[in-house]
C-alpha cells in the first residue's frame, strides 16, 4: 500500500525526535548525567518516551546541568512535534468530513479512481443506468450540481459528488482521463453542450456517451464530433414502431 507524503513526514518527524532522544540520552549518560547509568538503546528509548510524555517515573533522573538542559530540550521538541502532528491530523480529518458533507471529492478518493464509469447528471437515463451498474457491481460515480439530490442518492449508497460540470476547474478534480467511460445525461439542453465540451477536453480519448434531450442538441453534438449520442425519444419510438 502506498504511503502518502504527509504520513511519511509524520513518521520521519517522530523518528527524528526519538533518535535525538536515544542518542542524546546515551551521550549524556556516558558523561555521568543521570543518577542511574543508561547503557542500552532500549533504556534510552524508555527514558526518551517517559520524558516527552512528562510521565517521569523517577528511576532515571538528570543530576547535571547538561542532563537537565537536554531533558528540557527533549520535552519541548517532543511536545512541539507531537502537538503539531495531532493538530495537522485533526485538520485532515475535519477536512475529510467537510468534503464528505459538502459533496466534494477528497484526495484519498481521487487516488482510487481508475477504470470507472462517470455519470454526469442524473436524469432518467442515468438514473436507470446507475441501478444497472450497481446491480452488476460496476465501479461508478455520479456528479451532479444538485446538493439535495446528492444527499438523496447517498442514502442509496451511491458515490455522489457535487460539482458544476460546466466549469473545467470543477470537473478536472475527477480526473476524467482515468475513467472507463463517461455518460452525460442533463435535462437542461444548453448545459448539456457546455458540459460535453468541457468533458471532451478533459477526457482526451475516453469514450463519452451523451443523452440528447432534443433533436437540436443531437445536431449540435454531432457538429462537435460526438459519436455516441443517445436519443431516448427516438429509441422508444423505434421500439413502439416495431411492435405496431
Amino acid at each position: 500500500m502506498k504511503i502518502s507524503s504527509k504520513i511519511l513526514a509524520y513518521i520521519v518527524a517522530v523518528g527524528a525526535v526519538l533518535l535525538f532522544g536515544v542518542v542524546g540520552t546515551l551521550i549524556v549518560s556516558a558523561n555521568g548525567g543521570f543518577n542511574t547509568p543508561v547503557k542500552t538503546p532500549i533504556d534510552a528509548l524508555y527514558y526518551t518516551i517517559t520524558t516527552i510524555s512528562t510521565v517521569g517515573y523517577g528511576d532515571i533522573v538528570p543530576i547535571t546541568e547538561t542532563a537537565r538542559l537536554f531533558a528540557i530540550i527533549l520535552i519541548i521538541s517532543g511536545l512541539t512535534i507531537f502537538a503539531t502532528i495531532i493538530s495537522m491530523a485533526g485538520a485532515d480529518i475535519m477536512k475529510q468530513n467537510l468534503e464528505r458533507i459538502s459533496g466534494t471529492i477528497s484526495n484519498a478518493e481521487r487516488r482510487i479512481l481508475k477504470n470507472h464509469v462517470i455519470l454526469i447528471g442524473y436524469d432518467s437515463t442515468n438514473a436507470a443506468l446507475a441501478e444497472k451498474l450497481k446491480a452488476s457491481k460496476e465501479h461508478f460515480i455520479i456528479i451532479t450540481g444538485d446538493k439535495v439530490l446528492a444527499d438523496q442518492l447517498k442514502r442509496k449508497n451511491y458515490k455522489v459528488y457535487v460539482a458544476d460540470a460546466t466549469l473545467e476547474s470543477d470537473l478536472k478534480e475527477f480526473e476524467l482521463e482515468k475513467a472507463k467511460s463517461i455518460v452525460i445525461d442533463i435535462r437542461d439542453t444548453s448545459r448539456t453542450v457546455y458540459v460535453v465540451l468541457v468533458a471532451k477536453h478533459l477526457a482526451k480519448t475516453i469514450p463519452i456517451h451523451v443523452v440528447a434531450p432534443t433533436p437540436e442538441v443531437e445536431k449540435h453534438l454531432k457538429n462537435i464530433g460526438i459519436e455516441n449520442i443517445i436519443n431516448p425519444a427516438e429509441i422508444a419510438a423505434n421500439q413502439i414502431r416495431e411492435m405496431l
